[in-house]
């Protein structure tokens, strides 16, 4: 996870330094095959070279960016979390418990559907 040791140490309040390493650290962990990489200031993971989610934060939350279609299809599982979202991302507030379960359908689903996606994104 050393890719994203400057982008975690320039995080000054160390319980959101805490927090976005924890759910970086969990992905590592349950997806050992996707790779850490650091793009456009965003830690992200990917696979076969294709984007599979990117993960950063704000002030006032984290922002979980799995691409457009990936939230259309999980849309009514963030709304029952209770997050709020755009239409390609969504924001676990700072308070808010991380909804692991959600994390990792999303995850799964985007390693399967792009399987053989040779582009980074989605067109």
């Amino acid at each position: 996870m050393e890719v994203f040791s400057d982008y975690l140490a320039g995080i000054d309040d160390p319980d959101h330094r805490n927090r976005m390493d924890e759910v970086l650290k969990w992905v590592a962990e349950k997806f050992p095959s996707l790779e850490p990489q650091f793009k456009w200031n965003t830690p992200m993971y990917t696979d076969h070279g294709t984007f599979i989610i990117g993960i950063s934060m704000a002030k006032q939350h984290i922002s979980i960016a799995p691409e457009e279609v990936t939230m259309v299809k999980f849309a009514d599982d963030i709304k029952k979390a209770g997050y709020t979202f755009t239409k390609g991302l969504f924001r676990i507030r700072w308070k808010d418990e991380v909804n692991y379960e959600l994390l990792e359908k999303m995850i799964s689903f985007n390693i399967e559907d792009k399987a053989h996606y040779t582009k980074f994104w989605r067109e």
